[in-house]
């Protein structure tokens, strides 16, 4: 990552995020670690700092809900003053929870939505007006497999992760002519704190459906995130399996859905 010296990442506290800015720490960039957790974040400052290559490097930490635009913008703000507007901004933060869509309350398609979603537009609008005054940068927005196939059981979660996806393609257009670049990730399921919560939410459909699919680690996720951003590639998707699948739908279109009813149909009678 030669062309970054330093970079911002929300949800660094765990799971992909953490993963991230342990991998870019290696690569010699100075670090922003953004999450609500303290505790959590002062021990991914320990770890990632410890992995330091050289001794100019920094790793700061700023505990915040991204979902509060107000406290977000004054937080980002008195720490670029003090070190400057990141090149590389990645939007890892995310929540899900599975579940019937009959049996989901309100408030958790609004929660799913305030986090997944408006967390990655406040923390990008909080910094591209200096992305755009300066002429550079990098935005990564991790979406999901969940943002560009419905996924049975993820009617909160799939279309918060649909708009990231609509998102960052409007920014794409947007932002290219100004010297920005960006970025949309689509991970697999991932051996995450994340995944491990809505284990017991899922339901029985779900599990089927994604039981068929590989799990894989947060390492390799960020290995696969940083190798597509280095190569340009403006849609990332970590592990062969999604590889297929997205390029299955782009082929089949709307025939995707009888094949994803007959899973469903199979599943259903397995239960």
């Amino acid at each position: 990552m030669e062309k970054y010296q330093l970079a911002l990442i929300t949800g660094g506290s765990s799971g992909i995020g953490l993963a991230l800015a342990k991998a870019l720490i290696q690569e010699g960039l100075s670090l922003c670690l953004l999450a609500r957790d303290i505790p959590k974040l002062e021990k991914a400052q320990t770890e990632v700092a410890a992995l330091a290559i050289n001794g100019d490097q920094k790793v700061d930490i700023i505990s915040c809900d991204a979902t509060d635009y107000q406290d977000l913008s004054q937080k980002l703000s008195r720490w670029t003053a003090q070190a400057g507007v990141p090149d590389l901004v990645i939007n890892s933060a995310g929540v899900t929870y599975p579940g019937y869509f009959p049996d989901l309350d309100l408030d958790i398609f609004h929660w799913q939505m305030d986090v997944n979603y408006f967390g990655t537009l406040h923390v990008i609008k909080c910094l591209i007006g200096d992305m755009i005054k300066r002429g550079s940068g990098t935005i990564v927005n991790i979406s999901s497999q969940a943002g560009f196939v419905g996924v049975f059981g993820y009617s909160a979660y799939g279309p918060s992760k649909y708009a990231v996806r609509g998102l960052t393609d409007v920014l794409r257009s947007e932002m290219k002519p100004l010297g920005i670049t960006c970025h949309i990730v689509f991970p697999p399921d991932t051996e995450t704190p994340q995944l491990e919560f809505e284990k017991e939410l899922k339901p029985p459909e779900t599990k089927a459906i994604a039981g068929a699919s590989s799990v894989l680690s947060a390492e390799k996720v960020a290995e696969s995130i940083l190798t597509g951003v280095k190569k340009g590639k403006y849609v990332i998707i970590p592990g062969f399996e999604g590889k297929l699948l997205y390029r299955v739908i782009g082929i089949l279109g709307n025939l995707i859905y009888p094949i994803v009813d007959w899973m469903i149909r199979r599943a259903q009678k397995n239960k």
